[in-house]
């Protein structure tokens, strides 16, 4: 039935092992078919050229409204919600996108259920029903969609750089919708918006402006077989492409400073060209050119001067592209003393371009970066089916079929000129500069009519551009060093041994070391994890903070050495964690020593930079300060934390400790932290036991050895591991709190039900209801009632000790009525899981077993879990097949047993804990709920503190020296 077959060879990588071909249906819908035998999950994605560009005028946010429409229900299927359903009992996901100028559909399901959630999504773009009731409820979810993003800085200064464009130009619109632009103004005109609604998917979705990637474990004939038969009834109207009427920014947008006040505590500077966009060039590459050297955070470069200087704590640059209109932005995170050098910054930005302009391309970098794209495009990591379809969907309309996979990842043509005509529409004629500061708020004289936010415009004329370039700092502004960590041996090395899951290679009173060859993957990376347990890194908050800043501090020192390093490829991170702090290194085998015993040396060897750590110390006070600008949900779940975990701090007691902190404090407490300590360590991948045992026995004698030791092991008593509260049985507790930011309508609420610990058959029971109940719980709370966009229910792990929690945000009702609908799902879910069939229950435990059996897809992805099973102490390597096993012995009676002891309302054996963040529109609600007197069984926790004293604790997994279990 296919029109077209492959016609052309599909440039894949080398160690790619999965077969694919290019068809193109009748009705032109042009598809993808990929062949992964290995897979095991089956996945789909439909990439729409039609986006939120597309939007008639006064309908703003049509066509994403039409996305979240087209889930409800179809002619052919028509139970609301049916689809979603099916995939979620079957193992899978589902979710979609709208963007400017396309729409993506996709979804992952287990491989034997494929055939139908397929035909269940082909009905998208045959004969979706849109019910008026539907339709009205889905505005609403939009509208709380639309609600979340209010108080987003990053959706705030988007909308703001696309409101100070050409108003006729489609880049200008509002894209998301709102209950005004989809129900309040059509209704004013005399609009019918679901008319309006219909109307739009019947002239714009054509199969021929329709692009489909499938992907499954069959062979490609089959995979073809099956597309035909699903999608050839796809309508084709032969539908223009949607084309941009110009360019967005006249003469009038351009030469601006734009001075905004943001939500968050912070100085933002964005600096903005339009040029020629890269898609024209991709082989060329450009923007990613010009991005490397602008970006670039080695010595002589504009991040370099700027973090030497205290001006800057961050700085990106590159494309942020559409089909006929582009631009280059640099983005600079500003420090105080940053934001008073505004004009001198911008000055030096402009000094560096300039000498980028002058000194010409050079083909020595531009083979270093291609060389740089060709090793990681051959030696990328697999990814999840759901995540690679969706990528390789949205190439298809950009990019010949050779190039869907590679798209623009592989520059290959060196072209001095394409890349100075970029560098050269880098000017001050051209430029748009967006400030932004809570220092502007009461400065400004305009608001942006979406969003609110407020701002002022100012002209920047030439004259008064070069006048910031002639006072910006005289610095040596040079091009960077040929990159020496790029990878030259990328063979892998023999591994001796048959071991599945990872070995204890030796441990001692100083350290652990689990060790994990890579005989999976076949790839030449490899990931080194090292735990810092240090005893007093967690002993009070002052210590917390303290060991925060030594990480960051470490972070910062490190940056220009190993900047080249993660430009090669080779990544790492050191991070505090609850017991001490984190040394993390991935990436490509061949040079990843260096890298790391440069890091274990800096740690050896810390010391205190005191215009460093005012940076620092002023960036992590931003940090804590901006907690109160947490989406209500987060700041929820942050509260859940604080009252579960033993060892555990509140952010404003942080706010009162911070200031006082210097410099000598972090001198004295740094080599007492690592006075005593003992090191957890993971190594995995294309590193031999050899290797691994010598990069180990290296930090044993930088640290325990020598004529003055740095650290000494910990004896058993100082192992201080993580413990949780073990709540009350049969007791509801509830924390009532406002939203810490006064400005933000929407509520919260977490709802967690404490099951067990350690418990496998328990556990695999709690995942069967987490799984049976999702989809119900979000079609009853969100699709039903819509309580709010943000709305889930998920299996919790809280360092062994296993349960479930719901999280709502809204703003259309209170927590605690919230609290009240979560009862009334869970007594109506009663009735359903009794009514259950058998069938019914043995295909919910066959999805969750093929989840289980999904093999991991990388290395990190691998490591990730068996670190998880480390550091929890639990060391249960082989739990996926203990729970498979597990599963297979479940009866549905197993299910509703846990239920009622439990879940259930009134469940005699019941722990829950009810945090409830209050917005504003529900202060009034808040003043009740602290003033209601408990009722029993219910406890309203006041003091945190002083409830986490009177509670019992559950035993850590983790004992014996060197947390071996």
């Amino acid at each position: 039935m296919a029109v077209g077959k492959e016609e052309v060879e599909i440039l894949k990588p080398q160690t790619d092992k999965r077969d694919y071909r290019r068809i193109v249906l009748p009705n032109r819908l042009e598809v993808l078919l990929i062949s992964d035998p290995e897979t095991d999950k089956a996945a789909a994605s439909m990439d729409v050229s039609v986006g939120s560009f597309s939007d008639p005028e006064g309908l703003e946010g049509l066509a994403h409204f039409l996305e979240h429409m087209l889930f409800y229900a179809s002619e052919k299927y028509p139970l609301e919600d049916s689809y979603t359903k099916y995939i979620t009992e079957h193992g899978g996901s589902t979710n979609a996108f709208t963007s400017s100028e396309n729409t993506n559909y996709y979804f992952d399901v287990n491989n034997d259920s494929f055939e139908e959630a397929l035909d269940r999504f082909t009905q998208f773009f045959i004969k979706p029903l849109m019910s008026p009731d539907a339709t009205m409820r889905e505005i609403k979810a939009v509208d709380s969609e639309n609600q979340k993003n209010l108080l987003s800085d990053g959706w705030r200064m988007f909308q703001l750089e696309k409101h100070l464009s050409a108003d006729n130009h489609p880049f200008h619109k509002f894209s998301t919708g709102n209950w005004d632009s989809l129900e309040v103004r059509p209704k004013a005109k005399g609009l019918d918006t679901r008319h309006e609604l219909i109307k739009f998917y019947e002239e714009n979705y054509s199969a021929n402006l329709m692009h489909l990637v499938v992907y499954w474990k069959e062979s490609l004939d089959k995979i073809q077989s099956l597309v035909e038969n699903k999608f050839h009834a796809i309508r084709n109207t032969d539908r223009g492409c949607f084309r941009c009427p110009g360019l967005p920014c006249t003469s009038e947008h351009l030469q601006i400073l734009v001075k905004f006040v943001p939500i968050m505590l912070g100085h933002k500077l964005r600096i903005i060209w339009p040029i020629t966009p890269e898609i024209r060039h991709y082989k060329e590459g450009p923007c990613g050119y010009v991005a490397h050297l602008v970006e670039h955070e080695g010595e002589g470069s504009v991040f370099y001067i700027l973090k030497t200087l205290g001006w800057a704590t961050g700085l990106s640059a590159g494309e942020v592209g559409w089909n006929e209109f582009s631009f280059f932005n640099v983005s600079i995170n500003l420090t105080d003393a940053g934001h008073e050098h505004v004009e001198q910054i911008v000055g030096l930005l402009f000094k560096y371009i300039f000498l980028l302009q002058k000194s010409g391309v050079s083909k020595w970098i531009f083979d270093e970066i291609s060389a740089i794209c060709k090793t990681v495009f051959h030696y990328q990591d697999k990814i999840d089916p759901i995540d690679y379809v969706v990528n390789v969907a949205s190439n298809m309309q950009l990019y010949p079929p050779e190039d869907w996979l590679v798209a623009s990842s592989l520059p290959s043509n060196f072209s001095p000129g394409t890349i100075q005509m970029v560098l050269e529409e880098l000017n001050p004629q051209n430029v748009r500069i967006f400030w932004g500061s809570m220092k502007f708020e009461g400065h400004t004289d305009l608001v942006e009519p979406w969003y609110g936010t407020a701002y002022s415009v100012e002209k920047v004329t030439g004259s008064l551009l070069q006048k910031w370039i002639e006072t910006a700092p005289n610095e040596n502004l040079h091009l960077p060093a040929p990159n020496v960590f790029i990878p030259t041996d990328l063979s892998l090395k023999e591994m001796q041994g048959k071991g599945k899951h990872p070995l204890l290679l030796r441990k001692s009173s100083y350290s652990s070391l689990w060790y994990k060859p890579d005989k999976l993957f076949f790839t030449p990376k490899a990931y080194v994890i090292v735990n810092f347990n240090c005893p007093h890194a967690s002993h009070s908050q002052e210590a917390e903070i303290l060991c925060y800043i030594f990480t960051r501090l470490l972070m910062d020192y490190l940056n220009e050495y190993a900047y080249d390093a993660q430009v090669a490829g080779l990544y790492y991170g050191i991070t505090s964690t609850d017991t001490g702090f984190q040394v993390i290194v991935v990436g490509y085998s061949h040079k990843m020593r260096i890298l790391f015993d440069t890091i274990i040396g800096k740690i050896a060897q810390f010391e205190v930079k005191e215009d460093r750590f005012a940076v620092i110390k002023e960036t992590v006070m931003k940090g804590y300060q901006n907690f109160k600008f947490q989406k209500p949900y987060g700041q929820a779940l942050s509260y859940c934390s604080l009252i579960l975990e033993d060892h555990s701090w509140p952010w404003h007691e942080a706010l009162e400790i911070l200031p006082h902190l210097e410099a000598g404090d972090l001198a004295k407490f740094s080599p007492v932290m690592l006075s005593k300590a003992f090191l957890e360590c993971y190594v995995a991948g294309n590193i031999d036991s050899n290797e691994a045992e010598s990069l180990v026995q290296h930090i044993e004698d930088v640290f325990y050895r020598g004529p003055k030791p740095i650290c000494r092991p910990l004896f058993p008593s100082e192992h201080l591991p993580k413990r949780i509260i073990n709540l009350e049985r049969g007791i509801s507790h509830f924390y009532h709190v406002e939203g810490l930011n006064p400005s933000d309508k929407n509520s919260a609420l977490v709802h967690y039900i404490q099951v067990h610990q350690g418990d496998l058959l328990l556990d695999v029971k709690l995942q069967l209801f987490a799984l049976v109940a999702k989809q119900p719980a979000f079609h009853q709370l969100r699709s039903v009632e819509q309580l709010g966009y943000i709305t889930m229910l998920s299996h919790r792990n809280d360092s062994g000790i296993r349960g479930v929690h719901f999280i709502v945000q809204s703003t259309v009702k209170d927590p605690r009525q919230i609290d009240l609908r979560i009862e009334a799902f869970l007594k109506v879910f009663e009735t359903k899981l009794n009514e259950m069939t058998n069938d019914e229950f043995r295909d919910n435990v066959n999805a969750l077993i093929n989840m289980k059996l999904e093999k991991h897809k990388n290395l990190q992805e691998e490591s990730a879990f068996y670190w998880q099973e480390i550091i929890d102490g639990t060391l249960k390597f082989d739990r996926r097949e203990s729970e498979i096993a597990a599963l297979k012995q479940l009866t549905k009676q197993d299910l509703i047993d846990l239920f009622d002891d439990y879940i259930k309302v009134g469940a005699p054996g019941k722990k829950m804990l009810s945090v409830h963040v209050y917005g504003a529109l529900h202060s009034a609600e808040y003043k009740e709920a602290k003033e209601e007197v408990s009722q029993s069984p219910s406890i309203r926790i006041d003091d945190i503190f002083s409830f986490k004293r009177s509670q019992p604790l559950y035993g850590s997994f983790k004992g014996g020296i060197g947390h071996i279990k």
